[in-house]
């Protein structure tokens, strides 16, 4: 995720010289952000307001709302519904397969084989939290299947708070320019190429959709889960949350990785000072040690 701002700090889209479609006062940027905050755990400084702004228009236009202050009004007593929307609106899912492709070069050359090694029930689980559309999920499960031997029980769980990336990744199909740069044989091994009306498109073969299953959740409430993982993928999420949120999170995932499990992080994100429960291997890469 990146919600990048465009709009310098202090700024106010609604003294746009009168160009701002909808009215955006403080209270309502207050009560936006709070809201993120307390459901998502995302932090919007006043810098942000530009993007909340071209964001959340659009559902005031589906709506045939005029007035932020009543967009406010429909999320202080909505059931749930516009809620999905809202937060969906304001998640930023920048994603590619093989990102950070040094995580996956340490996988396959290092990880997985000592796990092979190891682990006597030749099982081996994997979390990608924060999967947005499924690229990571799915670039995961192709590092596993290149290098795991026949007999394995492998399963990747993949979760994002935006049920609408989780969908996408649910379904399995890309523009092929999302798989440039990948190299002919595994574009071979692993995807399909559309034809006709699916021109221009490609879809992961049945192997890997059957090793991933992908699930909405949001990372600060309950995690439904059953068991240990061997794995936890959670790059360019913490981002977004202050250091306390992080601190929690982080010492959850902890719990939640068997002793001497690996968590990745993405390349701007750090444990120092916020977890001590892991120990650094270099490159984002940690091991749980306590």
């Amino acid at each position: 995720m990146n919600m990048a701002s465009v709009i310098p700090q202090g700024s106010h889209v609604d003294d746009m010289d009168g160009h701002g479609e909808f009215k955006l006062t403080d209270r309502d940027f207050r009560f936006i952000a709070k809201r993120i905050a307390e459901h998502a755990g995302i932090v919007l400084s006043d810098a942000k307001r530009d993007l909340v702004y071209g964001r959340l228009m659009r559902r005031l236009r589906a709506l045939k709302l005029t007035r932020f202050s009543q967009y406010c009004d429909l999320l202080a007593q909505d059931d749930g519904t516009e809620m999905e929307y809202f937060v969906n609106a304001l998640t930023t899912n920048l994603t590619a397969f093989f990102r950070e492709p040094h995580h996956f070069d340490y996988m396959q050359q290092e990880l997985l084989p000592a796990l092979i090694r190891q682990k006597s029930s030749r099982t081996l689980r994997i979390w990608s939290a924060g999967c947005s559309t499924g690229e990571e999920p799915y670039s995961i499960a192709m590092a596993v299947a290149e290098v795991m031997p026949e007999g394995w029980d492998i399963r990747i769980l993949a979760t994002d708070l935006d049920s609408s990336v989780v969908a996408t990744g649910r379904q399995g199909i890309y523009p092929e320019t999302r798989v440039q740069g990948m190299s002919q044989a595994r574009l071979k091994r692993w995807f399909y190429r559309g034809k006709g009306a699916r021109a221009g498109m490609v879809k992961v073969v049945p192997e890997l959709a059957d090793m991933v299953a992908f699930k909405q959740l949001n990372l600060l409430s309950d995690w439904p889960l059953k068991g240990s993982f061997d794995i936890i993928f959670c790059r360019n999420v913490v981002i977004y949350f202050d250091k306390a949120t992080q601190s929690v999170l982080f010492d959850r995932y902890a719990n939640q990785l068997q002793q001497r499990g690996h968590l990745f992080i993405g390349h701007s994100e750090t444990l120092y000072k916020v977890c001590d429960r892991f120990s650094l291997l270099g490159n984002t890469i940690y091991q749980r040690v306590n």
